[in-house]
Protein backbone atom coordinates (compact mmCIF):
# COMPACT_ATOMS: atom_id res chain seq x y z
CA UNK A 1 0.00 0.00 0.00
CA UNK A 2 0.61 3.80 -0.87
CA UNK A 3 0.18 7.23 0.53
CA UNK A 4 -2.58 9.15 -1.32
CA UNK A 5 -3.87 12.31 -1.88
CA UNK A 6 -6.74 14.18 -3.48
CA UNK A 7 -6.75 18.05 -3.76
CA UNK A 8 -10.14 19.22 -3.89
CA UNK A 9 -11.62 22.61 -5.50
CA UNK A 10 -12.86 23.78 -1.94
CA UNK A 11 -9.23 23.68 -0.69
CA UNK A 12 -9.39 20.62 1.31
CA UNK A 13 -7.07 17.88 1.01
CA UNK A 14 -7.87 14.28 1.89
CA UNK A 15 -5.84 11.61 2.44
CA UNK A 16 -6.13 7.88 1.67
CA UNK A 17 -5.06 4.38 1.21
CA UNK A 18 -3.24 4.18 -2.48
CA UNK A 19 -4.15 0.92 -4.48
CA UNK A 20 -2.59 1.81 -7.89
CA UNK A 21 0.01 4.68 -8.03
CA UNK A 22 0.08 7.41 -10.23
CA UNK A 23 -0.38 11.57 -10.53
CA UNK A 24 -3.54 12.98 -11.80
CA UNK A 25 -6.35 15.26 -12.38
CA UNK A 26 -9.94 15.52 -13.42
CA UNK A 27 -13.12 16.64 -12.30
CA UNK A 28 -14.59 14.50 -9.64
CA UNK A 29 -18.10 12.84 -10.17
CA UNK A 30 -20.11 10.04 -8.13
CA UNK A 31 -22.39 7.49 -9.18
CA UNK A 32 -24.83 5.51 -6.95
CA UNK A 33 -24.93 2.55 -8.63
CA UNK A 34 -24.54 -0.83 -6.89
CA UNK A 35 -23.40 -2.53 -9.49
CA UNK A 36 -22.11 -2.63 -12.73
CA UNK A 37 -18.69 -1.01 -11.81
CA UNK A 38 -17.15 -2.80 -15.03
CA UNK A 39 -19.64 -0.81 -17.04
CA UNK A 40 -19.07 1.73 -15.89
CA UNK A 41 -15.33 2.34 -15.47
CA UNK A 42 -15.53 1.28 -19.23
CA UNK A 43 -18.35 4.11 -20.02
CA UNK A 44 -16.52 6.40 -22.55
CA UNK A 45 -18.53 9.23 -20.66
CA UNK A 46 -16.56 9.15 -17.86
CA UNK A 47 -13.80 10.74 -20.12
CA UNK A 48 -11.40 13.44 -18.27
CA UNK A 49 -13.03 12.39 -15.07
CA UNK A 50 -12.27 11.03 -11.45
CA UNK A 51 -15.23 8.44 -10.40
CA UNK A 52 -15.98 8.09 -7.42
CA UNK A 53 -18.32 5.03 -6.10
CA UNK A 54 -20.71 5.65 -3.32
CA UNK A 55 -21.33 1.87 -2.75
CA UNK A 56 -18.86 0.66 -0.25
CA UNK A 57 -17.29 -2.29 -1.73
CA UNK A 58 -16.34 -2.25 -5.67
CA UNK A 59 -15.62 -5.31 -6.80
CA UNK A 60 -17.72 -8.41 -5.07
CA UNK A 61 -18.54 -10.11 -8.40
CA UNK A 62 -15.50 -9.62 -10.27
CA UNK A 63 -14.20 -8.72 -13.42
CA UNK A 64 -15.64 -10.45 -16.65
CA UNK A 65 -14.59 -8.48 -19.92
CA UNK A 66 -17.80 -9.19 -21.65
CA UNK A 67 -19.78 -6.53 -19.42
CA UNK A 68 -17.33 -3.85 -20.79
CA UNK A 69 -18.81 -1.05 -23.25
CA UNK A 70 -15.37 -0.04 -24.48
CA UNK A 71 -12.07 -1.82 -24.83
CA UNK A 72 -10.33 0.73 -21.98
CA UNK A 73 -11.00 2.36 -18.96
CA UNK A 74 -12.35 5.62 -19.36
CA UNK A 75 -11.95 7.43 -16.05
CA UNK A 76 -8.51 9.28 -14.97
CA UNK A 77 -8.72 7.53 -11.64
CA UNK A 78 -11.29 5.89 -9.38
CA UNK A 79 -11.82 6.01 -5.77
CA UNK A 80 -14.19 3.83 -3.18
CA UNK A 81 -14.07 3.05 0.47
CA UNK A 82 -12.86 -0.66 -0.54
CA UNK A 83 -11.93 -2.04 -4.19
CA UNK A 84 -11.32 -5.69 -4.89
CA UNK A 85 -7.67 -7.23 -5.08
CA UNK A 86 -9.61 -8.44 -8.64
CA UNK A 87 -10.85 -4.79 -9.28
CA UNK A 88 -7.46 -3.15 -8.31
CA UNK A 89 -5.56 -5.73 -10.47
CA UNK A 90 -7.51 -4.21 -13.41
CA UNK A 91 -7.21 -0.87 -12.85
CA UNK A 92 -3.23 -1.12 -12.38
CA UNK A 93 -3.04 -2.84 -15.84
CA UNK A 94 -4.26 -0.07 -17.67
CA UNK A 95 -2.50 2.58 -15.12
CA UNK A 96 -5.17 4.08 -13.75
CA UNK A 97 -4.75 5.43 -10.14
CA UNK A 98 -6.61 4.13 -7.21
CA UNK A 99 -7.54 4.57 -3.99
CA UNK A 100 -9.38 3.65 -1.01
CA UNK A 101 -9.91 3.85 2.19
CA UNK A 102 -11.57 7.28 2.60
CA UNK A 103 -14.93 8.70 3.53
CA UNK A 104 -16.96 8.48 -0.17
CA UNK A 105 -20.23 9.54 2.12
CA UNK A 106 -18.34 12.60 2.41
CA UNK A 107 -16.76 13.16 -0.88
CA UNK A 108 -20.39 12.80 -2.27
CA UNK A 109 -21.84 14.84 0.23
CA UNK A 110 -19.59 17.55 -0.77
CA UNK A 111 -20.04 17.15 -4.10
CA UNK A 112 -23.52 17.49 -3.64
CA UNK A 113 -23.70 20.48 -2.05
CA UNK A 114 -21.00 22.38 -3.57
CA UNK A 115 -21.88 20.43 -7.29
CA UNK A 116 -18.73 18.36 -9.51
CA UNK A 117 -15.27 19.91 -8.69
CA UNK A 118 -11.94 19.88 -9.96
CA UNK A 119 -9.12 17.54 -7.94
CA UNK A 120 -5.87 16.65 -8.57
CA UNK A 121 -4.71 13.01 -7.17
CA UNK A 122 -1.03 11.95 -6.50
CA UNK A 123 -0.46 8.11 -5.17
CA UNK A 124 2.45 6.25 -4.39
CA UNK A 125 5.55 5.60 -2.16
CA UNK A 126 6.52 9.27 -0.34
CA UNK A 127 3.67 11.56 -2.22
CA UNK A 128 2.81 14.69 -0.62
CA UNK A 129 -0.45 16.79 -0.39
CA UNK A 130 1.81 19.09 -2.27
CA UNK A 131 1.66 16.99 -5.39
CA UNK A 132 -1.79 16.82 -5.46
CA UNK A 133 -2.40 20.70 -5.29
CA UNK A 134 -0.02 20.98 -8.36
CA UNK A 135 -2.48 18.30 -10.32
CA UNK A 136 -5.28 20.35 -9.31
CA UNK A 137 -3.43 23.67 -10.49
CA UNK A 138 -3.29 22.23 -14.19
CA UNK A 139 -7.06 20.27 -14.22
CA UNK A 140 -9.28 22.32 -16.75
CA UNK A 141 -13.18 22.11 -16.66
CA UNK A 142 -15.09 19.85 -18.64
CA UNK A 143 -16.26 22.84 -20.92
CA UNK A 144 -12.50 23.50 -22.01
CA UNK A 145 -11.60 19.59 -23.60
CA UNK A 146 -12.75 20.79 -26.79
CA UNK A 147 -11.00 18.04 -28.49
CA UNK A 148 -12.69 15.43 -25.89
CA UNK A 149 -14.58 13.89 -28.89
CA UNK A 150 -11.26 12.05 -30.69
CA UNK A 151 -10.05 10.55 -27.23
CA UNK A 152 -13.03 8.65 -27.34
CA UNK A 153 -14.18 7.99 -30.87
CA UNK A 154 -13.69 5.61 -33.55
CA UNK A 155 -10.80 6.84 -35.79
CA UNK A 156 -12.58 4.87 -39.13
CA UNK A 157 -15.66 3.94 -39.83
CA UNK A 158 -16.59 0.60 -38.45
CA UNK A 159 -19.40 -1.91 -39.48
CA UNK A 160 -21.77 -4.36 -37.83
CA UNK A 161 -24.29 -6.74 -39.44
CA UNK A 162 -27.74 -7.29 -38.50
CA UNK A 163 -30.22 -8.44 -40.84
CA UNK A 164 -31.07 -5.85 -43.02
CA UNK A 165 -33.79 -4.13 -41.00
CA UNK A 166 -32.21 -0.56 -41.51
CA UNK A 167 -29.05 1.29 -42.31
CA UNK A 168 -28.30 3.25 -39.29
CA UNK A 169 -25.26 5.82 -39.11
CA UNK A 170 -24.08 5.86 -35.78
CA UNK A 171 -22.07 9.31 -34.80
CA UNK A 172 -19.66 7.64 -32.48
CA UNK A 173 -19.08 10.74 -29.69
CA UNK A 174 -18.16 8.30 -27.31
CA UNK A 175 -20.85 5.25 -27.87
CA UNK A 176 -21.15 2.76 -25.43
CA UNK A 177 -21.01 -0.96 -26.77
CA UNK A 178 -24.67 -1.87 -26.28
CA UNK A 179 -25.97 0.60 -27.93
CA UNK A 180 -24.43 -1.01 -30.98
CA UNK A 181 -25.50 -4.05 -29.98
CA UNK A 182 -29.10 -3.40 -29.22
CA UNK A 183 -29.57 -2.32 -32.59
CA UNK A 184 -27.64 -5.21 -33.80
CA UNK A 185 -29.45 -7.15 -31.97
CA UNK A 186 -33.35 -5.84 -33.83
CA UNK A 187 -31.80 -6.53 -37.09
CA UNK A 188 -30.25 -2.94 -38.13
CA UNK A 189 -27.07 -3.13 -39.70
CA UNK A 190 -24.68 -0.45 -37.58
CA UNK A 191 -22.16 2.13 -39.49
CA UNK A 192 -20.42 3.16 -36.31
CA UNK A 193 -18.73 6.67 -37.79
CA UNK A 194 -15.98 9.29 -36.24
CA UNK A 195 -17.43 12.30 -34.23
CA UNK A 196 -16.05 14.57 -36.85
CA UNK A 197 -17.77 12.79 -39.99
CA UNK A 198 -18.84 15.55 -42.68
CA UNK A 199 -22.48 16.03 -44.13
CA UNK A 200 -20.76 14.46 -47.70
CA UNK A 201 -20.05 11.31 -46.01
CA UNK A 202 -22.98 10.28 -44.20
CA UNK A 203 -24.46 11.63 -47.46
CA UNK A 204 -22.58 9.41 -49.30
CA UNK A 205 -23.50 6.70 -47.00
CA UNK A 206 -27.04 7.19 -47.44
CA UNK A 207 -28.45 5.94 -44.07
CA UNK A 208 -32.24 5.18 -43.06
CA UNK A 209 -31.31 6.74 -39.48
CA UNK A 210 -29.32 8.94 -38.26
CA UNK A 211 -28.01 8.07 -34.45
CA UNK A 212 -25.74 10.59 -32.26
CA UNK A 213 -24.59 8.82 -29.48
CA UNK A 214 -23.89 9.41 -25.76
CA UNK A 215 -20.30 11.23 -24.97
CA UNK A 216 -18.46 12.87 -22.46
CA UNK A 217 -18.61 16.58 -21.35
CA UNK A 218 -19.96 19.56 -22.62
CA UNK A 219 -22.16 19.35 -25.86
CA UNK A 220 -20.88 22.72 -27.14
CA UNK A 221 -17.90 20.38 -28.25
CA UNK A 222 -19.20 18.21 -30.63
CA UNK A 223 -19.57 20.54 -33.29
CA UNK A 224 -19.72 18.74 -36.49
CA UNK A 225 -22.06 16.02 -34.82
CA UNK A 226 -24.85 19.54 -34.38
CA UNK A 227 -23.88 20.09 -37.94
CA UNK A 228 -25.03 16.63 -39.37
CA UNK A 229 -28.64 16.51 -37.04
CA UNK A 230 -29.45 20.21 -38.78
CA UNK A 231 -28.18 18.95 -42.22
CA UNK A 232 -30.53 15.95 -42.31
CA UNK A 233 -33.65 16.74 -39.75
CA UNK A 234 -36.61 16.14 -41.98
CA UNK A 235 -35.03 14.36 -44.34
CA UNK A 236 -34.18 10.94 -42.33
CA UNK A 237 -35.45 9.93 -39.26
CA UNK A 238 -32.70 11.03 -36.45
CA UNK A 239 -32.22 9.53 -32.59
CA UNK A 240 -30.08 10.37 -29.82
CA UNK A 241 -28.83 9.31 -26.66
CA UNK A 242 -27.66 10.81 -23.25
CA UNK A 243 -25.18 13.78 -25.02
CA UNK A 244 -27.15 12.80 -28.12
CA UNK A 245 -30.21 14.11 -27.05
CA UNK A 246 -28.07 17.71 -25.89
CA UNK A 247 -26.50 17.93 -29.21
CA UNK A 248 -29.38 17.54 -31.23
CA UNK A 249 -31.65 19.84 -29.19
CA UNK A 250 -28.61 22.27 -29.45
CA UNK A 251 -28.85 21.79 -33.73
CA UNK A 252 -32.89 22.57 -33.61
CA UNK A 253 -32.64 25.50 -31.47
CA UNK A 254 -32.47 24.33 -27.68
CA UNK A 255 -30.23 25.26 -25.39
CA UNK A 256 -27.99 23.05 -22.73
CA UNK A 257 -26.47 24.01 -19.29
CA UNK A 258 -24.19 22.09 -16.68
CA UNK A 259 -25.91 20.21 -13.89
CA UNK A 260 -24.99 20.85 -10.25
CA UNK A 261 -23.74 17.17 -10.18
CA UNK A 262 -24.98 15.23 -12.94
CA UNK A 263 -26.68 12.05 -12.83
CA UNK A 264 -25.18 9.18 -12.79
CA UNK A 265 -26.25 5.97 -11.43
CA UNK A 266 -29.14 3.23 -12.03
CA UNK A 267 -32.13 4.45 -10.07
CA UNK A 268 -33.37 7.48 -11.96
CA UNK A 269 -36.63 7.91 -11.93
CA UNK A 270 -38.12 8.96 -15.18
CA UNK A 271 -41.81 9.97 -15.96
CA UNK A 272 -43.63 10.10 -19.32
CA UNK A 273 -45.86 13.18 -19.67
CA UNK A 274 -48.41 11.57 -21.88
CA UNK A 275 -49.40 8.16 -19.97
CA UNK A 276 -47.97 8.84 -16.60
CA UNK A 277 -46.19 6.06 -16.42
CA UNK A 278 -42.98 6.31 -14.44
CA UNK A 279 -39.68 3.92 -15.18
CA UNK A 280 -36.19 3.56 -13.16
CA UNK A 281 -33.17 4.55 -15.51
CA UNK A 282 -29.24 3.77 -16.02
CA UNK A 283 -27.61 7.80 -16.76
CA UNK A 284 -24.27 9.14 -16.64
CA UNK A 285 -24.56 12.69 -17.91
CA UNK A 286 -22.99 15.96 -16.29
CA UNK A 287 -25.01 18.26 -18.85
CA UNK A 288 -28.81 18.92 -19.54
CA UNK A 289 -31.11 20.43 -22.27
CA UNK A 290 -32.45 23.29 -20.72
CA UNK A 291 -34.65 24.88 -23.56
CA UNK A 292 -35.72 22.29 -26.01
CA UNK A 293 -36.47 25.25 -28.16
CA UNK A 294 -39.52 25.27 -30.99
CA UNK A 295 -39.01 22.46 -32.85
CA UNK A 296 -38.92 19.93 -30.12
CA UNK A 297 -41.35 18.87 -27.38
CA UNK A 298 -40.59 17.44 -24.06
CA UNK A 299 -42.11 13.85 -23.87
CA UNK A 300 -40.29 12.55 -20.41
CA UNK A 301 -39.34 14.23 -17.59
CA UNK A 302 -36.99 13.33 -14.06
CA UNK A 303 -39.24 13.04 -11.33
CA UNK A 304 -36.03 14.33 -8.89
CA UNK A 305 -35.28 17.63 -10.33
CA UNK A 306 -37.53 17.78 -13.74
CA UNK A 307 -34.89 17.98 -16.27
CA UNK A 308 -36.14 16.70 -19.71
CA UNK A 309 -35.76 13.21 -20.18
CA UNK A 310 -36.87 12.92 -23.61
CA UNK A 311 -37.72 14.59 -26.85
CA UNK A 312 -39.71 14.59 -30.28
CA UNK A 313 -40.94 15.81 -33.20
CA UNK A 314 -42.98 13.19 -34.54
CA UNK A 315 -43.52 15.08 -38.33
CA UNK A 316 -39.87 15.18 -38.56
CA UNK A 317 -39.02 12.15 -37.00
CA UNK A 318 -37.18 12.81 -34.06
CA UNK A 319 -36.65 10.97 -30.75
CA UNK A 320 -34.13 11.23 -28.12
CA UNK A 321 -33.09 10.28 -24.77
CA UNK A 322 -31.15 11.77 -21.71
CA UNK A 323 -30.93 8.80 -20.05
CA UNK A 324 -29.59 4.72 -21.06
CA UNK A 325 -31.91 3.02 -22.71
CA UNK A 326 -29.87 -0.35 -23.47
CA UNK A 327 -29.65 -0.50 -19.56
CA UNK A 328 -26.17 -2.17 -19.19
CA UNK A 329 -26.04 -3.03 -16.40
CA UNK A 330 -30.26 -2.36 -15.65
CA UNK A 331 -32.63 -1.72 -14.85
CA UNK A 332 -34.13 -3.21 -18.06
CA UNK A 333 -37.57 -0.76 -18.17
CA UNK A 334 -36.93 1.30 -21.41
CA UNK A 335 -35.24 -1.51 -23.66
CA UNK A 336 -38.19 -0.54 -26.38
CA UNK A 337 -36.64 3.00 -27.04
CA UNK A 338 -34.63 0.91 -29.73
CA UNK A 339 -37.54 -0.79 -31.32
CA UNK A 340 -39.36 2.80 -31.44
CA UNK A 341 -36.43 4.06 -33.18
CA UNK A 342 -36.71 1.47 -35.62
CA UNK A 343 -40.47 2.61 -35.83
CA UNK A 344 -39.21 5.02 -37.58
CA UNK A 345 -38.40 3.43 -40.60
CA UNK A 346 -41.30 0.52 -40.34
CA UNK A 347 -39.78 -2.03 -37.74
CA UNK A 348 -42.50 -3.90 -36.84
CA UNK A 349 -40.49 -6.26 -34.63
CA UNK A 350 -40.22 -7.21 -30.52
CA UNK A 351 -42.02 -4.45 -28.58
CA UNK A 352 -42.43 -6.17 -25.92
CA UNK A 353 -39.66 -4.23 -24.26
CA UNK A 354 -41.83 -0.96 -24.54
CA UNK A 355 -42.32 0.32 -21.17
CA UNK A 356 -42.48 4.08 -21.55
CA UNK A 357 -44.40 5.53 -24.66
CA UNK A 358 -44.03 8.27 -26.95
CA UNK A 359 -46.25 11.26 -27.68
Amino acid sequence: MSDAYIALEDGRVVEARGRVPGRTRGELVFTTAYTGYEESLTDPSYEEQVLTFSYPLIGNYGVRDERFESDRIHPRAAVAREFTEEVVEWLASEDVPAIDHIDTRDLVTSIREEGAMKCGIAVGDGVTPEDAREELAQCKGMSEHVDIGKQVSVDEPEFYEGSGVADVALIDCGAKGSITSSLVERGADVHVLPYDTTVSEVAELDPDILFISNGPGDPANFEQAATLVEEFVGEIPIAGICLGQQVVARALGGTTEKMAFGHRGVNQPVQDLQTGKVVMTTQNHGYTVEEPGDQLTVTQRNVNDDTAEGLANEELDVITRQYHPEANPGPHDTLGFFDDVLAMVGYEGDTTHTAVADD
